[in-house]
């Protein structure tokens, strides 16, 4: 079974939540997480599975636990070959600029060499009022692809 990696960006909580909740998930498939909920680049490992789930804060923004992160990814330009990723983003479709963190980490990500396992899922807060469910149902196919 594989060993998923936890990258959380939340200003609210909302997205460490959900990843709580898809670790469980992952537990009882058989699989074994870490979360990281603001995590550093040099606290996760440079290969194997990550899950990154953010919310947006402001216009589109990354949260601020999740800058460093994103700051060190461009500054360091690691090579993330070894990563295969998949990607949650919480938002408000009410902004312009609707899941913008999840968008901003998938292009560095992807930029970097990482590789997304299947669709990036984009779950509107006001449509869905615990974003856990949609988060379960992508997981439940997301597990397939891994």
């Amino acid at each position: 079974m594989a060993e998923i990696t936890f990258i959380t960006g939340s200003t609210l909580g909302s997205a460490e939540y959900v990843a709580e909740h898809l670790a469980d998930k992952l537990s009882e498939a058989g699989h074994t997480s870490e979360l990281l909920h603001g995590a550093e680049l040099d606290e996760v490992p440079l290969e194997g599975i990550w899950l990154i789930i953010t919310s947006t804060h402001g216009a589109g923004e990354l949260p601020d636990n999740l800058l460093d992160f994103s700051e060190a990814l461009t500054e360091q330009k690691p090579d993330l070959s070894a990563i295969r990723y998949g990607a949650i983003g919480l938002g408000n479709r009410e902004y312009d600029l609707f899941c913008g963190a999840i968008k901003t980490l998938d292009e560095q990500l992807t930029t970097l060499g990482a590789t997304r396992i299947g669709d990036r899922l984009e779950i509107d807060v006001l449509e869905h009022e615990i974003p856990e469910d949609p988060a379960e149902e992508w997981l439940a196919e997301w597990i397939k692809a891994i």
